[in-house]
């Protein structure tokens, strides 16, 4: 990219081959002050290359997701949080939908000690993660799986979640606005969203920060259509605004808190954090 130095040309291949670069592991690296490192990572912000986080930075693609091993290293203790905490709101004896995810799949990696649950998913990372549970029964959407992830998408997917009416959605999205827009990369895998959404009694979004700070092409839903969101991150204010006036629960589940019902409920609907469903 014209304008760089090899310095910040590195920089952007290192983030695009592990999804951030963190300023201290920069600094070490091409032994330079971690305020050099930090001026870099303005530059390429300013150039749109890079997202910051707190501690480093993120690619920044409105148009492409990152490789999905990539992904799995972007907030990877906060999105064991957020899991943990889900799964702690998710009931023994009930049937829920699990879609494509990173995030998604730290909920399925917290509900293993569950019992007597049905799992629809389109996800086979879920799938492997959770057949082997004795008390845990696992149906996998047919259709077309997609090379990079894991994830069976398409029509024939849409149609099995089409069968089924259960109590709980778990989903992600890889791009929230501040108006509320649920966003993602892929329509096909949105199409499949989108009927999970309409299948299940009660919709749990979970996504980390870095989604607050990210757009992406295609529309999964609105905020609206979801009854919990449990994330890591005070939302910003319009964000927070909408999901008071519509009543949903927000969970901010941080790294090392407990993951039941000590995380920070956020009282949007009438003063008082609702009880775990």
């Amino acid at each position: 990219m014209a304008g760089l130095s090899q310095r910040q040309s590195d920089i952007l291949n290192i983030a695009r081959a592990f999804g951030r670069v963190m300023v201290d592991e920069l600094a070490r690296r091409f032994e330079v002050s971690a305020q050099t490192i930090r001026k870099d990572l303005n530059d390429l912000c300013d150039q749109r290359s890079l997202t910051r986080i707190h501690g480093g930075a993120i690619i920044a693609s409105g148009v492409e997701n990152l490789a999905y091993e990539a992904r799995r290293f972007v907030a990877a203790e906060e999105k064991k949080a957020i899991g943990a905490a889900a799964a702690a709101r998710i009931p023994n004896g009930c049937s829920l939908f699990i879609n494509i995810g990173t995030t998604t799949e730290e909920v399925a990696s917290a509900l293993t000690s569950h019992e007597d649950l049905l799992v629809i998913t389109n996800n086979l990372n879920v799938a492997m993660q959770l057949y082997r549970h004795p008390r845990i029964e696992v149906i996998v959407a047919g259709g077309n799986v997609r090379r990079s992830d894991g994830a069976v998408i398409g029509s024939s997917a849409t149609n099995l979640i089409g069968q089924f009416k259960v109590d709980y959605a778990i989903i992600g999205a890889s791009a929230i606005d501040e108006a509320g827009a649920l966003l993602d990369f892929d329509y096909r895998e949105v199409q499949v969203s989108q009927a999970i959404i309409a299948n299940a009694r009660s919709v749990m979004l979970v996504a980390d920060g870095t989604k607050l700070r990210r757009s992406a092409p295609v529309r999964i839903a609105h905020i609206s259509q979801i009854q919990t969101f449990v994330t890591d991150a005070a939302l910003p204010a319009d964000l927070h605004a909408i999901c008071r006036a519509q009543g949903i629960e927000v969970i901010v589940a941080m790294p090392g808190e407990p993951a039941g019902l000590d995380a920070e409920a956020d009282p949007v609907a009438d003063g008082r954090p609702r009880a775990a469903g």
